[in-house]
């Protein structure tokens, strides 16, 4: 399926020279007495590099026929993390080079949706939080009230982050998938 450059979305996959990438931002620019030119940020998602790619501006795009899964993190297994398709219940192993820094964010029973290529999985997807809990913290020290102060914790899944003082070892904990920073106490 062709896109032209009007139906750019962030995000969204696209073949380009036989590859598959994700867009991350676009710039659409009309110079006088200039051809258009379509400026791409893009990321590889076979070798998870980033760089731009400058396009004529009528360039059409093809979309990449991806399909977005549901899926369960089970567990870890050597160097693979072992992902279940929760439609199919198909198991699907997965390695550091594709899930990055998604490996602070899994715990087990979590669940992301895998983009899928040709039946493969090539993306995941997080939430925008997840519930974690904290497995190692110092404990705050009495009397430092100072607004926002904060200290270092490492979660179970091995972030470390900057949490309040009142937060303790077991405290289960919320925290935003893009910023890595805690955001409240978890439900």
């Amino acid at each position: 399926m062709t896109i032209s450059s009007s139906e750019i979305r962030r995000n969204m996959t696209i073949l380009l020279d036989g590859d598959i990438y994700q867009i991350m931002e676009w710039q659409h620019r009309q110079a006088p007495k200039a051809p258009p030119t379509l400026t791409l940020k893009v990321r590889q998602l076979s070798t998870g590099n980033v760089f731009e790619r400058k396009l004529p501006g009528n360039h059409k795009l093809t979309a990449a026929p991806t399909e977005r899964r549901n899926a369960q993190y089970l567990y870890r297994e050597g160097d693979f993390y072992v992902f279940m398709d929760m439609e199919t219940y198909e198991q699907h192993l997965l390695g550091d080079n594709l899930l990055g820094d998604a490996i602070y964010f899994l715990p087990e029973g979590g669940e992301l949706i895998l983009l899928m290529y040709e039946e493969k999985p090539i993306l995941v997807e997080l939430p925008s939080a997840v519930n974690l809990t904290i497995a190692h913290t110092e404990i705050g020290l009495k009397g430092d009230t100072q607004s926002g102060a904060t200290k270092p914790a490492t979660t179970d899944t091995g972030l470390t982050l900057q949490v309040p003082l009142f937060v303790t070892e077991g405290d289960a904990i919320s925290v935003n998938t893009t910023s890595k920073e805690y955001i409240g106490r978890a439900d």
